[in-house]
């Protein structure tokens, strides 16, 4: 995905150049046997006097030429001079054309993009978000402004709309009306309140994932209609502060996470399994399914498939039904292992992603919260 535009006016530009640069060596060996014969030069005489001739830079000729000579210099002259223009216009026309070509070709894969990811603001949270996104295969476009970011997003073979993701023609050419998420990251919160409002105005069912600076804005980007809120910076701080008061958690956080968003190889990550019907954990207990003992993984919750409710450290007398999610912690491999011997999940990881209901999970873990 991440490769967006197709080289074949490079290659066909290209192409032209280098046959137009054999044609001009020929030329060279044509204008140099030709003073060897014609005027009895050296190899080397001639070959002078071909480039000489050719770039016109207009020095004397070495030696006084026959009517012949000066024939021969003329028509090496229109030949060389001919060819030299055409890979100068060639030239010219592979660094213009080339980058109009790869603009409407993006252009053309944007307007085909569904069920992808928004990301307004390529700064360091945008760039990383992006990133991890596009290690996963998750399809993206980038909306950014500046002109700096834009070069890093090329350079990253993203696929991109330049301009100010304010404006609501922007997010429409970056496909919002069929865009599953949207994820603000812009520097400034009353900027990401806007994108919010205009990107709700613009699709309902779309899933708004914000950044904010400042803790006291949170309800305010809500209030906009975005669906979840995240402020890296209390993030960050809290995390801090857990690594004094809780090392060992912090440490056991930390190498989880390392494994799942940074392809390390580490002992356990979390997972998050859905159960399809006829698997072989269908309408099983989790004292009947033994997760543990086949599959060595731990199940920290149930997410049921008519339920809101979720079963956080489930007993052994919970059901396990089809279209369940289970939240699970152990190896890459074992986990792998249950989602596709014991739950029939062999979707990859940009269909989980792409399809999973965002806004309602949010919604209702929001009741929840208000409940409690």
């Amino acid at each position: 995905m991440h490769r967006f535009y197709n080289n074949i006016i490079d290659n066909i530009i290209a192409l032209r150049i280098g046959i137009a640069s054999v044609i001009l060596l020929i030329v060279f060996v044509i204008g140099s046997t030709g003073y060897h014969l014609i005027e009895g030069m050296n190899f080397f005489d001639g070959f002078y006097m071909t480039f000489i001739t050719i770039t016109t830079i207009g020095f004397s000729e070495l030696t006084n030429l026959s009517a012949s000579g000066r024939i021969f210099t003329m028509i090496i002259f229109l030949m060389g001079i001919g060819v030299i223009s055409y890979i100068a216009s060639q030239t010219t026309q592979l660094i213009f054309e080339s980058e109009l070509f790869r603009i409407r070709a993006m252009k053309k894969q944007l307007q085909k993009m569904e069920d992808h990811y928004i990301i307004a603001g390529y700064g360091r949270i945008g760039h990383r978000i992006a990133e991890v996104l596009q290690e996963a295969n998750i399809p993206i476009v980038v909306v950014e402004n500046q002109e700096s970011s834009i070069e890093r997003i090329r350079n990253n073979k993203l696929l991109y709309v330049s301009g100010d993701a304010q404006d609501e023609d922007i997010l429409i050419e970056a496909g919002i009306k069929r865009a599953k998420g949207l994820i603000c990251t812009l520097s400034r919160d009353q900027d990401n309140v806007f994108v919010t409002l205009i990107g709700r105005e613009i699709n309902q069912d779309i899933f708004i994932l914000v950044r904010t600076n400042q803790h006291q804005n949170t309800k305010k980007i809500l209030r906009a209609g975005a669906d979840k809120v995240i402020s890296p910076y209390e993030i960050g701080a809290d995390r801090m502060a857990n690594v004094i008061l809780r090392p060992h958690v912090d440490q056991f956080i930390n190498r989880i996470q390392s494994g799942t968003h940074r392809k390390q190889v580490q002992d356990h990550v979390f997972d998050e399994v859905k159960v399809f019907e006829g698997s072989e954990l269908d309408g099983k207990t989790l004292s009947e399914a033994q997760i543990r003992q086949k599959y060595f993984v731990v199940i920290i919750a149930i997410i049921p498939r008519d339920k809101e409710a979720i079963r956080f450290n489930p007993g052994s007398d919970d059901l396990i039904s089809a279209g369940d999610s289970l939240i699970v912690l152990g190896d890459i491999e074992r986990i792998k292992h249950l989602r596709h011997e014991g739950c029939d999940d062999y979707r990859s990881l940009s269909e989980r992603v792409s399809r999973h209901a965002f806004t309602k999970h949010f919604n209702s873990q929001q009741e929840d919260t208000q409940s409690a």
